[in-house]
């Protein structure tokens, strides 16, 4: 039976959903739910937004609606320009099972194939910033990439690269790795090169978004792509090469600077989460908060700023 509240609100956020689904499984900011007798999966995108690998008390109002759109979006875009088959079958709720709520999570649902996620996260890097400036101060390379000497912070990169990650599981970090250790782990799932084959349609999709980005005034300085093997109602594998999954190229997934502001040496101005990032900071350095579970409540302009963020690189990439 679906909760008499269908959706648990904290501060005007859909921070949890309540669908009348089997086989609930909670992300941090996703829900995804089984579907009876179909090869796909109901995904939620809730207003709950996470740092530092820990999801925060306080919700987003509206954010879980903002990024289906934009992954929605990217996913099209990504699919008609032949670059990589994806997930998505739906994003209308009229689509979900009768009876199932599916009217409470209007704007926010996902309909995708159900498929066998490779666990490893397929970042691409077309500047320095974040994790990769920290290892690049320490050692000069990212993932095992040699990069030149003297690069300042949020630099431009003299191509884009393919840095992997562990795809952490609920409470773990996330872990840069080298495209070797990366290698093997997914193609023992889904054989000898892979990888590959998968780094080079991460470095495409790459390329071809951040063109069409910067033509809107956005530059992309990194991204995450996820890949999954199909699946058939039964959840045997169907035989298909692996396809794009999740979201893509969202605020929650990627680093998005205007480009009219960027300026090389220091850290920019973002329409991303870095902007909770930021306030986190403050937190730490005064010794306020340790980066464990649970993260402190978000005050009200920190809330509203975000959401602004959000807002406006959707309303520039799809308007």
């Amino acid at each position: 039976m679906m909760d008499q509240h269908a959706a648990q609100t904290r501060t005007g956020a859909m921070y949890d959903s309540r669908l009348a689904l089997p086989g609930r499984r909670r992300g941090k900011v996703r829900d995804v739910y089984q579907i009876p007798g179909q090869a796909t999966i109901a995904i939620v995108a809730s207003d709950r937004i996470s740092a530092f690998d820990v999801v925060l008390p306080t919700g987003i109002p509206g954010k879980g609606v903002v990024l289906t759109e934009i992954a929605a979006f990217w996913l099209g875009f990504i699919a008609e320009r032949g670059i990589c088959p994806t997930h998505l079958v739906s994003t209308d709720f009229g689509d979900l099972p009768p009876g199932c709520g599916g009217e409470t999570v209007k704007g926010r649902i996902t309909i995708g194939r159900l498929c066998r996620v490779l666990p490893i996260e397929f970042v691409v890097r077309g500047y320095l910033e974040g994790s990769g400036w920290v290892d690049y101060q320490k050692t000069g390379s990212v993932c095992g990439v040699n990069l030149p000497a003297g690069l300042r912070q949020c630099d431009k990169l003299p191509e884009p690269i393919f840095t992997p990650a562990t795809k952490a599981q609920d409470g773990a970090h996330d872990e840069n790795i080298d495209a070797a250790s990366a290698a093997c782990v997914a193609d023992e799932i889904a054989g000898e090169g892979t990888t590959d084959r998968l780094a080079r349609t991460a470095l495409d999709i790459y390329s071809a978004a951040s063109e069409y980005a910067r033509q809107r005034g956005i530059i992309i300085a990194d991204t995450k792509f996820e890949f999954g093997l199909p699946l058939d109602a039964r959840g045997e594998p169907t035989g298909e090469a692996p396809i794009l999954i999740d979201e893509a190229l969202t605020p929650d997934s990627s680093r998005f600077w205007p480009a009219d502001r960027y300026e090389p040496g220091h850290s920019q101005a973002s329409y991303d989460k870095q902007f909770v990032r930021e306030y986190l900071l403050g937190l730490i350095e005064r010794g306020e908060w340790d980066k464990t579970s649970p993260g402190p409540e978000l005050p009200a302009e920190i809330v509203a700023g975000t959401l602004a963020r959000y807002t406006e690189v959707r309303d520039r990439l799809l308007g």
